[in-house]
């Protein structure tokens, strides 16, 4: 690995115009690329101590051998830059989205004499229009049959369109009439072509002017007292409509737009994108990507809107609604709206039918990372490879089977509790999941807390053991891990093969002193901290940096990310019950029966607080009277309670 300060330009050589620059490895392959506003600032930025650096750019830095730059006029042309040097050497380093799987196109082959309409896959061609793309390519399909019926254009393969001119005789499409059969000249090529056009204008959202054009012909045809006509026209109106109830109205002002969410982890982010035009969504499409940088929503934003429109002209709509903006919108708008050749907005939505529909969005993305990450745990190799990598970091001497993971969760020293969470063979194994309330901790003391949740949880683990342990003479040796009463697997008499706390040195040499007091000495303990995902050992000056794409370190992540979520759970039910038990203490001739009573009925202080009077008199025991002053209470509490939420990013709690 290369030392930067081997590399780094001479003082007052970097320029501080805006550019792009380029980190070339030992071989000359670019292994990052990036732009700057001012690349002197830049570049410094860089060559700091590595220490201080995020671990990814820290990685970067010590990989790459030289860096370069070029330098341009605006920071426009900065941006267009950074995309084909992105396009040309596809750095290591950048942020690659991938497509979480092949969506499927409505494709018209608009250069060909004859153009064909077909639901395709994969990479797009020239010469040949997009629709979508769609979810799922049945849905399309169908629709395409019902509109073939009102826009009778080709859609056979050249094979058919070749043999059908040359028997003289066109494909059963043709007899039914959802072709026109320009193979056998029912149609000129000129004729089929308006044809065409007319079913891209539908499928672009402009369907007015055809439901319309059709109705007045069908009246026109109903006052000539032709029926016949009228009828067929009808039931063409009843195609078209058909094939817009299959696309529902999102946005009532008709407008073309991308709407844009992410969901993000420190290690992966998930992009969903809905295309609506015309009101109407017209397709969606999903991509995920590994995080190689520090940067936050705003600069994954705008790493996505590079890769996804500045190949792309033709598919720029108007507006863009995004979670985050960009960290220099008016270049981009400036930037996009040149390619598309029109204005372009790009803007985060605060409400309305545009942010409920962001928020249906980025529910998609939020599944369909969960979903990428299920797939990648469940792949019983990868499995194999991540244990065997934190093995072979953490000097183990052996594969860790089952580890545990501890977490503490509390609000500011209140309801203080922690989780323990179970992966066997790199799945979760739920059933072993245990939930604590810290007892003999005052105030937030997070160490004193992991100390007393890993000396409860392993003290049990030596009482199992003496409880289990056979007696000398019997066939069979070792302990029991089975009740043999009652058949099921004693609580805490399994040992794991590594104990992984959340955070770093402090809590991992308290988890290591309760071991040590216990005289437990053959079970590992590691920490792994938050902010650069360092994993911390015992005794241990410095932290075991696994590699970015480290399967290990994919695994640790999943396996803390789990106990955060486990401990949150767990807090925030203790919380509510504790919130509501409060609220009702002073309310006169509610005593503890009823209290409970109350709150097995509603379940929260949220849906008691949303309750009428009428609603709270109906539960047993509760009166109008009663019902009245429990509602007076909560309303009262409302107004003076501070608001409590989750930090996602770390798992905390905090109180705003």
């Amino acid at each position: 690995m290369a030392d930067p300060s081997t590399y780094r330009p001479k003082p007052g050589s970097i320029p501080t115009q805006p550019g792009v620059y380029r980190f070339r490895d030992k071989d000359g392959r670019v292994v990052y690329v990036g732009k700057a506003v001012n690349l002197r600032s830049r570049l410094s930025s860089y060559f700091q101590d590595v220490a201080g650096l995020h671990a990814r750019t820290a990685t970067m830095v010590t990989t790459a051998a030289s860096v370069e730059w070029t330098v341009v006029a605006t920071e426009v042309e900065a941006l267009q830059l950074e995309y084909s040097w992105i396009k040309e050497y596809d750095p290591r380093f950048n942020v690659k989205y991938r497509d979480d799987k092949s969506y499927p196109w409505l494709a018209v082959t608009v250069g060909e004499e004859f153009p064909r309409v077909m639901v395709g896959r994969g990479a797009k061609r020239k010469g040949t229009r997009y629709f979508g793309p769609y979810s799922h390519a049945w849905a399309i399909r169908e629709t395409v049959d019902i509109l073939l019926r009102v826009f009778p254009m080709r859609s056979c393969s050249n094979g058919v369109f070749k043999r059908s001119a040359q028997i003289g005789r066109p494909c059963l499409l043709g007899y039914i009439d959802k072709c026109s059969a320009p193979c056998v000249g029912n149609v000129s090529a000129e004729e089929h072509r308006e044809i065409v056009d007319d079913f891209c204008e539908f499928m672009a959202g402009r369907t007015r002017p055809f439901t319309r054009r059709i109705e007045q012909e069908m009246y026109a045809a109903s006052d000539a007292l032709d029926f016949e006509k009228a009828a067929r026209l009808r039931d063409d109106l009843g195609a078209m409509e058909r094939a817009l109830e299959k696309q529902a109205v999102v946005l009532g002002d008709g407008a073309d737009v991308d709407v844009i969410a992410l969901a993000e982890d420190p290690l992966e982010v998930a992009v969903q994108i809905f295309y609506v035009r015309g009101g109407r969504i017209r397709g969606q499409r999903g991509w995920v990507a590994d995080r190689v940088d520090e940067g936050g929503t705003d600069k994954l934003v705008e790493d996505f809107l590079l890769q996804l429109y500045a190949g792309d002209p033709e598919s720029i709509p108007r507006e863009i609604l995004v979670p985050a903006m960009p960290p220099d919108p008016v270049t981009f708008e400036q930037l996009l709206g040149d390619l598309r050749g029109a204005k372009v907005e790009i803007r985060v939505p605060q409400r309305g039918d545009k942010k409920t529909l962001q928020e249906t969005v980025a529910r998609n993305a939020g599944q369909a990372l969960v979903l990428h990450k299920t797939k990648r745990a469940s792949d019983l190799t990868t499995r194999n490879r991540a244990l065997e990598e934190i093995q072979e970091a953490l000097e183990l001497d052996e594969v860790p089977l089952r580890m545990e993971c501890y977490d503490i969760s509390n609000l500011q020293g209140t309801e203080v509790v922690a989780s323990m969470v179970v992966f066997e063979d790199g799945l979760a194994r739920k059933s072993e999941y245990r939930r604590f309330v810290i007892k003999g901790v005052d105030g937030q003391n997070d160490v004193a807390s992991m100390h007393e949740v890993i000396t409860r949880r392993f003290r049990r683990l030596l009482d199992e053991q003496a409880r289990s342990e056979l007696k000398p003479g019997d066939e069979t040796s070792g302990p029991m891990l089975v009740d043999p009463e009652t058949g099921r697997p004693r609580k805490f008499a399994y040992a794991p093969g590594l104990v992984v706390v959340d955070g770093g040195p402090p809590q991992v040499a308290a988890a290591q002193r309760a071991l040590d007091e216990l005289g437990i000495d053959d079970i590992p303990v590691c920490g792994l901290a938050k902010r650069l995902e360092e994993v911390w050992l015992p005794g241990q000056e410095d932290p075991v940096i696994l590699a970015r794409s480290s399967e290990g370190l994919y695994l640790l992540q999943r396996l803390r990310d789990e106990a955060h979520r486990f401990a949150i759970s767990h807090h925030r039910s203790r919380r509510s019950k504790t919130m509501v038990e409060s609220v009702l203490d002073d309310i006169p001739g509610l005593g503890e029966v009823r209290r409970k009573t109350l709150l097995k009925h509603f379940g929260s202080l949220k849906k008691l607080r949303a309750a009428t009077v009428e609603e709270i008199a109906q539960v047993p025991g509760i009166g109008t009277r009663t019902a009245t002053a429990i509602k007076d209470s909560v309303t009262a509490a409302a107004e003076t309670r501070k608001t409590v939420s989750v930090n996602t990013a770390t798992g905390e709690i905090e109180e705003g």
